[in-house]
């Protein structure tokens, strides 16, 4: 890779006169980066693999799951027919998740993945809550194979947070989504009219004017992104911008767009791709303890995987939870009660995105 060809002082200013720094970055990236296949290396992330060991199957679709910035907070164990979930806390977020309450949430939703895999595989699970322990065992035994729409879909669902069409969600749909299983103390409250999206909308914008205002946010959300392919194929976790439809660029071009990111900029983005949303829906429980976040992870999950078996894109919208001052606010403004909202989600119908990567599973192993 000794072979890169230079950029001459004459062509630099040319690209200046030429156009945007965002198409210089497109130069820069297509010049010096084209062995680069990112699509080869997705495919491979999501396609399922053949393992020596049968338990790996399942943990691979447990890395699948959706999680806070694509850290990919997990690490798993596999002792003799069970399976251990641990939190890796060198990939917490101090700032947007102080309590490691969405880390939880995201090991809930890996936990969710596993157990349809589990089905699928012909394995009965039983699993311990992190009441005692600081992680979630998953004890196995055989069963009958289960075949589930929801397993297909695992290799299918993304956090799509693109524009949407703007068409209704198909009533049959929305019965079977208002319909679905959930856990214990968990509960949905969607959305369906205009008054009750404006309301959520609401509080995403004031979310965003507050999170955008913080510097030591907009520090950690851009220590996330990977604003090229070269930096996603690098580190495997993160935001990849072109997962978001956003350019590819150098670092330091992305990192001066985002730090200059007006908070009402950002507010009023993410308010036009809510709108072309036709319905949202906050996902709450009964307590704010780490069993309560696992199982909170878990019908998110599972309700996203059902949104995938029905072609429903979602996409999450958390900025007035995560924002504590307004997260009481949000909750009585939406009649949640003493249910506390844990996660904002967002979704209709839309063209899928680029698929984010995950580390391989041998390097998320005790």
């Amino acid at each position: 890779m000794n072979n890169k060809r230079k950029i001459s002082r004459r062509d630099f200013l040319k690209l200046l006169a030429a156009g945007s720094a965002t198409a210089l970055g497109g130069y820069l990236l297509s010049e010096f980066a084209p062995w680069l296949d990112y699509e080869e290396q997705a495919t491979e992330t999501w396609t399922a693999q053949n393992f020596s060991a049968p338990l790996m199957t399942l943990v691979h679709s447990a890395t699948l799951a959706a999680n806070g910035h694509n850290t990919q907070p997990w690490k798993f164990a596999i002792k003799d027919n069970a399976i251990e979930i641990h939190p890796d806390t060198s990939r917490r977020l101090p700032v947007v998740d102080p309590s490691d309450r969405e880390m939880w949430i995201s090991l809930g939703c890996a936990l969710e993945n596993m157990l349809v895999a589990a089905r699928a595989s012909g394995y009965n699970a039983e699993v311990t809550y992190p009441e005692q322990a600081d992680f979630i065992h998953v004890q196995l035994s055989a069963d009958t194979p289960q075949a589930s729409p929801l397993f297909d879909a695992i290799p299918l669902r993304q956090n799509t947070r693109s524009a949407y069409d703007g068409r209704l969600v198909k009533n049959e749909d929305l019965e079977q989504l208002q319909a679905l299983q959930l856990e214990p103390g968990v509960t949905l409250q969607f959305a369906t009219n205009p008054t009750a999206m404006e309301t959520f909308l609401e509080y995403v914008n004031l979310g965003n004017l507050a999170q955008y205002a913080d510097t030591a946010f907009v520090d950690e959300l851009i220590a996330w992104l990977r604003f090229n392919k070269k930096e996603a194929l690098s580190s495997l976790d993160g935001l990849y911008s072109a997962c978001s439809g956003n350019p590819q660029v150098p670092r330091w071009l992305g990192q001066m767009f985002v730090a200059g990111t007006k908070p009402q900029q950002q507010a009023d983005a993410d308010a036009a791709k809510f709108r072309t949303s036709p319905i949202a829906v906050a996902v709450s429980s009964e307590s704010d303890n780490k069993t309560s976040w696992v199982r909170t992870g878990q019908v998110y999950e599972r309700l996203a995987l059902t949104m995938t078996s029905l072609e429903i894109k979602s996409a999450f919208l958390n900025q007035p939870i995560e924002v504590s001052s307004l997260r009481g606010q949000f909750q009585s403004a939406i009649g949640l009660g003493s249910s506390l909202p844990q996660l904002l989600v967002r979704f209709g119908y839309a063209d899928a995105m680029p698929r984010s990567l995950r580390r391989p599973v041998e390097e998320v192993l005790i």
